[in-house]
């Protein structure tokens, strides 16, 4: 493909994109704050049910380890890339996938490997089990600071992405978002 050709293309699709950006000048005289109220966690599930994904609000530790035991039987990986993060480690993941026979992978053991072996390794990944640094209540967005050990391949590579938030890393808004990883 030419240079220009491909130019033309990312002038065509940024035209088209035109088309779902928000008008501000539609919003009505003396409107204000727009951001989720009222149960977080309701609202986040009603938002990530709203863009296709699957939510499950639930009460508790015991209730959140079922529910991760039910999508492991569900979706049966032979291995899966997780976070090393605090939210996994009191839900005990690292337990649960052993007992299901599901092989783990983390920062710090693939660290060790070559980069082929890595690359085999997270390719072959059938499911990603992640936390997020905040959860935004408005729109259903996690948001991901990638960093060693809660790197965005494993929300994006895997099939299936399962992501464990805590009601305290639930936001109202972008504007908390912003306020609370500042």
């Amino acid at each position: 493909m030419s240079r220009e050709s491909f130019l033309t293309r990312v002038r065509d699709a940024a035209q088209m994109g035109r088309a779902y950006r928000v008008h501000l000048h539609d919003v009505p005289a003396g409107t204000g704050y727009v951001g989720a109220s009222g149960d977080l966690g309701a609202a986040m599930a009603a938002e990530v049910e709203a863009v296709g994904g699957v939510a499950h609000v639930v009460d508790g530790r015991d209730a959140a380890r079922q529910v991760l035991q039910s999508l492991l039987n569900l979706y049966e990986p032979a291995s899966a890339l997780c976070w090393q993060h605090a939210v996994l480690e009191r839900l005990g993941v690292a337990d649960l996938l052993a007992a299901a026979g599901i092989v783990m992978h983390r920062y710090d053991t693939l660290a060790k490997l070559s980069e082929a072996e890595r690359r085999s390794l997270v390719l072959a990944a059938g499911i990603g089990i992640s936390s997020a640094d905040v959860a935004i209540a408005e729109t259903g967005t996690l948001m991901v600071c990638s960093r060693p050990g809660q790197e965005r391949v494993t929300s994006l590579l895997p099939p299936v992405h399962v992501a464990i938030i805590e009601h305290s890393q639930i936001v109202p808004d972008l504007f908390d978002a912003l306020s609370k990883l500042a």
